[in-house]
């Protein structure tokens, strides 16, 4: 899959996230994480939860079922989750978003 991103993204570090088919790049915030993502492969997400999120959908499309309300977000569509809601979903191939994540270490560097 050939990159959207410029650059200056690619030369942030990578994060480390056990997920297939995913590149993601990580820029790290004093009290909070940015992460630019691609995904090459479909990916289930199991349902969890952690704190605030808020992602831009780039590319492709995703299916999130937050709080027990399922939706398809897709090219140009945001999407956001409360602190501690939980959710799962899928995520295409071809996806690319950026997200916030309002947590300083949700991700560690590779």
């Amino acid at each position: 899959m050939a990159t959207i991103f410029p650059e200056a993204i690619l030369d942030l570090p990578k994060a480390n996230i056990p997920l297939e088919g995913l590149t993601a790049y990580l820029s790290q915030g004093e009290n909070h994480q940015i992460l630019f993502m691609e995904f090459d492969e479909d990916v289930e997400l199991v349902e969890h939860s952690h704190d605030s999120q808020y992602g831009i959908v780039l590319e492709g499309k995703i299916e999130l079922t937050i709080d027990g309300v399922k939706n398809t977000y897709a090219k140009g569509d945001r999407y956001y989750i409360p602190k501690g809601v939980k959710h799962s979903g899928k995520i295409y191939a071809g996806y690319a978003d950026i997200t916030f994540f309002n947590e300083k270490d949700r991700y560690n560097k590779k």
